[in-house]
């Protein structure tokens, strides 16, 4: 499978949990390692070849759509929710006309990894959209930063997920980065919703994948986090 050229972007957000670093700027413009967050995520998309990317803006818009007009590695282009913050589900449904047909990644802004394989050329290959409706990119709980739930997905020999359901633990967590069509959050409803009651749905029909990366996740949540995605970078952690 041909990875995806077109990315959505999901840095509409309002940062709540990242105050006071987003008093005065979105989630996306926070910086690690001398880098806003959202130039972490264009840069690993850009590696892995995708040419454009859809970026929703919300929180700050003004300041973020002037951050990236220079861009041009992957090409921007802004899907604007100042009207209305329209959550995961509601803004890949806002912007699938601007995606195009084929499959997109669709990818967070909080989450940072250091790469010691090919993580999105896996899910690439993972990728079948005649058995799929969404490849989701995982990181094992142990050893990743920022990240303090019990997990949330059980993975088969075939790479079907199972969400935990009552079980006290699952051993992998979504890591902000997924592969999908760009009609798939349509049978959403209007405004705001979660993309989390569709893949359930998925899952439950056997379409929902996934595959684990080989690296190190940094789910870069609030300042304490951020200061502890630093340190890891710096090979402190």
């Amino acid at each position: 499978m041909t990875a995806p050229k077109t990315a959505m972007v999901l840095a509409a957000g309002l940062g709540t949990r990242m105050r006071p670093l987003t008093d005065d700027r979105p989630k996306a413009l926070v910086e690690l390692g001398g880098r806003a967050l959202i130039d972490h995520v264009l840069d690993r998309l850009a590696e892995a070849g995708v040419q454009r990317a859809v970026v929703n803006v919300h929180w700050f818009a003004d300041r973020l759509e002037g951050h990236l007009a220079d861009r041009q590695r992957p090409a921007i282009t802004i899907s604007d929710e100042r009207a209305e913050l329209l959550e995961t589900g509601g803004g890949l449904r806002k912007a699938a006309p601007l995606l195009g047909t084929e499959p997109v990644f669709v990818a967070n802004i909080d989450s940072v990894w250091i790469d010691r394989g090919d993580a999105l050329g896996d899910l690439a290959r993972l990728w079948d959209p005649e058995r799929m409706d969404a490849a989701l990119l995982l990181a094992r709980r142990e050893g990743s930063i920022g990240f303090e739930g019990n997990g949330d997905f059980f993975l088969g020999d075939d790479h079907r997920l199972t969400f935990r359901g009552t079980a006290a633990s699952a051993p992998f967590a979504y890591m902000g980065v997924h592969i999908t069509r760009p009609d798939y959050a349509d049978q959403g409803p209007e405004g705001p919703f979660s993309l989390s009651p569709l893949w359930r749905a998925s899952a439950a029909a056997g379409r929902l994948y996934g595959c684990v990366m080989d690296g190190d996740w940094m789910h870069v949540g609030d300042p304490m986090a951020r200061d502890q995605a630093e340190a890891r970078l710096r090979g402190e952690g």
